[in-house]
């Protein structure tokens, strides 16, 4: 059976019926899973190893696990700090800020990883502008370069516990105060203005970036759509100018900022004919079921094999992790994470339910 393009959520803890029915179907290639999906990490490796036996090629499993505001499972996981904890330490000493990235990317994927859970949504590679409190202390830094070379560090321990990256909210959600999940963005920057959001992006192409995700945010300068429903960002911008080869996640269609296209059929639909290759539906199971009957859609084999490729490829088994040299020098780098200078303050915010 092919993987599809929709990402869908489950109810609980364990698989339902219901559950059963919709992951069976072919137009599902993806599972998302949220904090009320967690208790432990032994019921975590249960609930993936049942989604997993699911279909033949197993359906891939992600989550939204940054740190900070942003982790979904956290009894018997690491706590994480936000990604502007290491931007702190990139600012007092670079080279000690690119290691900490580098090493909390790897503690986040091989925890993980370790469980089964194929990729987590990160990083975050916004820029801070001090205006959006959805984004917040979720960004590295308010430079550009800065959040490149801390990214580009993240997705390289990621990529050495076995976990493909996927950057978010291209082209930049920082210069927006309206949060998408519950309303429409407007950035009214010209493209030649945004330079500095596109950078971090730009790098991270040219080291492999496998994976991003597009904002729910509309830039009428470039387009008449938001970024996720755009031809001119996706498979223009995107595809062309910048030779982005990997994996296209809209973020969740189901956010207040994508209804200004349509009912959720027609996102879907705009979504991808734009150039996304997954959509995910968070929070509202009528909806996937609906989609379910009314989307036909050929699978498109080169969208596959994006996705194929975001598989996890862990070497590590979560009840050993912690016995491994690796897994101790994370923690001593989580360790200084915990007291940051007591002159920098975080931007407070709250992350949706929703939504990544």
């Amino acid at each position: 059976m092919t993987l599809g393009p929709l990402m869908v959520d489950v109810q609980g803890t364990a698989l339902s019926a219901a559950d059963r029915d919709v992951l069976s179907h072919p137009l599902v290639g993806s599972v998302i899973l949220f904090t009320r999906n967690y208790v432990d990490p032994p019921q975590l490796q249960a609930l993936v190893g049942d989604i997993q036996s699911l279909r033949s090629p197993a359906l891939l499993i992600a989550v939204d696990h940054e740190g900070g505001r942003v982790q979904r499972f956290r009894p018997g996981f690491s706590a994480l700090p936000p990604l502007r904890r290491i931007g702190h330490a990139f600012d007092a000493d670079p080279q000690q800020g690119l290691a900490m990235a580098r090493a909390l990317g790897w503690l986040m994927a091989a925890e993980l990883g370790g469980c089964g859970v194929d990729f987590s949504f990160a990083p975050c590679v916004d820029l801070d502008y001090g205006l959006s409190e959805i984004i917040g202390d979720r960004a590295f830094h308010a430079q550009a370069p800065a959040v490149a070379q801390l990214a580009i560090a993240y997705m390289h321990g990621m990529r050495d516990a076995g976990m493909a990256a996927t950057a978010k909210h291209y082209p930049g959600h920082g210069a927006v105060v309206a949060d998408s999940h519950v309303a429409l963005p407007v950035d009214r920057r010209e493209l030649v203005d945004m330079e500095p959001d596109l950078l971090p992006y730009r790098r991270l192409i040219d080291n492999g970036l496998p994976a991003l995700m597009v904002a729910h945010v509309l830039y009428p300068a470039v387009d008449s759509v938001p970024a996720s429903f755009s031809h001119r960002w996706i498979d223009g911008l995107l595809r062309t100018e910048l030779n982005f080869g990997g994996l296209v996640f809209a973020d969740d269609l189901t956010m207040g900022g994508a209804a200004a296209v349509g009912d959720l059929e027609q996102r879907a639909r705009r979504a991808l004919q734009a150039g996304c290759d997954v959509l995910p539906v968070c929070n509202d199971r009528p909806g996937v079921e609906l989609l379910l009957r009314r989307l036909k859609l050929s699978i498109d084999p080169v969208s596959q094999l994006r996705l194929v490729r975001m598989r996890g490829r862990s070497g590590y088994r979560f009840e050993t992790l912690s016995a491994s040299a690796a897994w101790q020098s994370a923690r001593e780098w989580l360790q200084r994470s915990a007291s940051p200078p007591p002159e920098l303050t975080f931007n407070s915010g709250s992350a949706d339910a929703g939504g990544t």
